[in-house]
């Protein structure tokens, strides 16, 4: 079985017919129709059916199709990054961002490779952790930020930042100073708006509840958080959020943030990737341009977070 086997074979359950896929591939039809044949024998299954609508693939034909697939796309991206070694990137990068590192991420990332990086495609995804999580183990995406992925032995992670929760209110409705921190018992006790339990966040909220017998006085759920940031800032309802998800509101005093203690409850963002997707020079870039601008954000203390020494553990 070689490439150009899989590559007749492929084409050829794509166009649905020999004569199409012989086209496609500028061969005569009965030189394909031998490739495919040879398949067949090689493998010993029978891998298409002939039918007068054209030809479908069989159990064992899906299969290998998905497989011919995967290896097809690696092998246009390795010649790709190989020929571009040494110049400019290129490419097309896809990264999944959850919503509150969207907020901050997504603009100033879109403008540097626009203007840097021109021979760059990036398709920026927002997601929820989990979506984000299920298309990096597909290979749908090249990479993702996700957090505390302890349990996510299948994927390479790059832990880079730690981030708190912090209790988020409208200004008129906390009477306290903002800087005075309440415990998780006491902000459980206010009429809470937060994403469903199928959202990381709310997990993560949630097992520290039950760490310390507390019970979440959850009034709403929405798993939108440009809806939940508008409830909050009409005094309708309080959340949980990271500070990277409410940074322009609370630069411009629409939203407060006040700690959370007893406990604090911290989480590590990480850039995560499929071990085995191919890496090419352009998401490389992109992964450390993620990051250089996520790092310069913290310096100039614009997000509150902390990075983590990438020599550390």
């Amino acid at each position: 079985m070689d490439i150009r086997q899989l590559r007749c074979f492929l084409t050829t359950v794509e166009e649905g017919s020999l004569s199409a896929a012989a086209v496609k591939l500028q061969l005569a039809q009965p030189s394909l129709s031998q490739h495919v044949a040879k398949l067949e024998e090689e493998l010993g299954t029978q891998l298409l059916v002939r039918t007068p609508r054209g030809i479908t693939p069989t159990d064992a034909g899906q299969a290998l199709a998905g497989h011919a697939r995967t290896i097809l796309e690696a092998l246009a991206l390795a010649e790709q990054d190989v020929k571009n070694f040494g110049g400019e990137p290129q490419g097309s990068v896809s990264i999944g961002l959850p919503s509150s590192l969207s907020m901050i991420l997504s603009v100033p990332l879109a403008e540097t490779i626009t203007n840097d990086y021109p021979k760059i495609t990036l398709r920026l995804v927002e997601a929820m952790s989990g979506d984000i999580q299920s298309w990096i183990t597909e290979s749908s995406i090249d990479l993702g930020f996700l957090y505390d992925v302890q349990q996510l032995r299948h994927l390479s992670s790059r832990p880079l930042f730690e981030e708190q929760l912090y209790l988020v209110s409208a200004p008129d409705n906390w009477s306290k100073p903002s800087d005075e921190p309440v415990s998780l018992a006491e902000a459980a006790e206010l009429p809470l708006v937060l994403p469903s339990r199928r959202h990381g966040l709310r997990e993560m909220i949630e097992r520290h509840a039950r760490a310390k017998n507390v019970t979440l006085n959850v009034t709403l759920e929405i798993d939108a958080l440009t809806q939940i940031k508008a409830l909050v800032a009409r005094a309708s309802a309080y959340t949980i959020l990271a500070h990277a998800a409410v940074l322009d509101e609370v630069e411009r005093s629409e939203l407060v943030l006040v700690p959370i203690k007893d406990p604090e409850m911290i989480r590590v963002v990480s850039l995560v990737r499929n071990p085995s997707r191919v890496v090419t020079r352009a998401s490389l870039e992109v992964e450390q341009l993620s990051a250089t601008l996520l790092q310069e954000l913290v310096r100039r203390r614009k997000w509150r977070a902390r990075i983590i020494d990438k020599n550390q553990p």
